[in-house]
C-alpha cells in the first residue's frame, strides 16, 4: 500500500502554456494517464486534479471543481495557487494576490481531497515577456525600467520546470518513508528555477540579443512609489494598477518571501535539473519576436 502512486491526472487548462508544460511532463514520463478537461468532461475517473486557469475564468469556476472533485473522490488537488509561499498565518495585509492564492488553497478543503501548493515564484517566460507593468522590459522597444537599483534578488520558476516538478510529484508513493506525497499532502511544495534580479535579467538579454546598456533605455523608479502609483490605477479600475502592485512588492527588500529558493527547496529531492538562464531568456525573447499575447 505504501508504494501506491496516484496513477490517473486531469489537468485543467491543459491548453494553456504551464498546462501544456505540465501535461507534456506527465506524458513523457509514461507513467500516468492525462486527461485534459473541458467543460464538456468531468472528473470522476481521475485520482488528481491540476488547475491552470485563465486569468478569465468565472471566479467561482475554482472552488466549483473543487468541490465536484470532492464528491468524485479525487484524492489531490492542486489549486490554481502557483506563486509565492504563504505562511501559515495567512498573506500579508494588503497582499492581494496572496490573499486569492491563500482562498483558493482554502477551497480545496471539500472533506475529501487533500491538496499540494506548488510554490515556484513568478513564471519566468510569462513576467519577462508580458511587458513593462510585470518585470518591468519590454524587450521590442529595448527598454527597462529598474525598481531602486534593479538587485533585489527573487525566486522564480520556468514553465519546464514546474512541469518537471508535477511530474515527479506524482511518481512519489502516496505515502511510507521519504520522499513521499505525504510529506507535501496540504502544504507547499517550493521549487524554483533561477534567483535573479532585474540586472540579471538584462545581462542575460545582452548576452542573448548581443546589445549592450547603450542599446537600451534604462529608467529607475522607487519600488515604493511603484506601489503606491499603481494603488492608484487599481482604484481607478486599471487593471495594470494590480499587476504593477502585485510583482512591486515581491521586489520590497523587507519581503522574505520573495527569493524563498534562499532558505531551500525540493529541487534536490524531486530530482530537479539546474537550468540555463540565457536558455529561458532566448525561449523568451522568441516568445515576444513571435508576437505571443497572454491576452489575445
Amino acid at each position: 500500500m505504501s508504494a501506491q502512486t496516484i496513477q490517473k491526472v486531469a489537468i485543467v487548462g491543459a491548453t494553456g502554456r504551464i498546462g501544456g508544460a505540465f501535461a507534456k511532463a506527465l506524458v513523457e514520463g509514461g507513467k500516468h494517464t492525462v486527461t485534459a478537461l473541458t467543460r464538456e468532461n468531468g472528473a470522476e475517473s481521475s485520482l488528481g486534479v491540476f488547475m491552470l486557469l485563465s486569468v478569465r475564468a468565472p471566479q467561482d469556476l475554482h472552488k466549483r471543481i473543487a468541490d465536484a472533485a470532492g464528491k468524485a473522490g479525487v484524492s489531490l488537488i492542486m489549486p490554481n495557487a502557483y506563486g509565492y509561499p504563504i505562511s501559515a498565518g495567512g498573506p500579508q495585509e494588503g497582499d492581494a494576490y496572496g490573499k486569492v492564492a491563500f482562498d483558493r488553497v482554502n477551497e480545496t478543503k471539500n472533506g475529501i481531497s487533500s491538496s499540494i501548493k506548488l510554490s515556484c515564484g513568478f513564471w519566468y517566460e510569462w513576467s519577462l515577456a508580458t511587458g513593462e507593468q510585470w518585470f518591468g522590459f519590454t524587450i521590442k522597444d529595448r527598454k527597462v525600467t529598474f525598481f531602486d537599483d534593479g538587485k533585489r534578488t527573487i525566486t522564480v520558476s520556468t514553465w519546464d520546470q514546474c512541469g518537471r516538478a508535477l511530474a515527479a510529484l506524482l511518481s512519489l508513493p502516496e505515502s511510507g518513508s521519504s520522499p513521499s506525497l505525504a510529506d507535501y499532502k496540504n502544504g507547499n511544495c517550493s521549487i524554483y528555477s533561477f534567483r535573479v534580479s532585474q540586472r540579471d535579467i538584462l545581462d542575460s538579454l545582452h548576452r542573448v540579443l548581443g546589445t549592450t546598456d547603450s542599446d537600451w533605455e534604462i529608467k529607475y523608479e522607487a519600488v515604493e512609489k511603484r506601489i503606491k502609483d499603481a494603488a492608484e490605477e487599481s482604484s481607478q479600475g486599471q487593471i495594470t494598477g494590480f499587476v504593477k502592485k502585485m510583482y512591486g512588492k515581491v521586489f520590497l527588500d523587507s519581503n522574505e518571501m520573495s527569493d524563498f529558493a534562499a532558505k531551500g527547496s525540493e529541487n534536490i529531492s524531486l530530482g530537479l535539473p539546474k537550468e540555463d538562464l540565457d536558455e529561458a531568456t532566448k525561449r523568451t525573447v522568441e516568445m515576444v519576436e513571435n508576437g505571443w499575447n497572454p491576452f489575445g
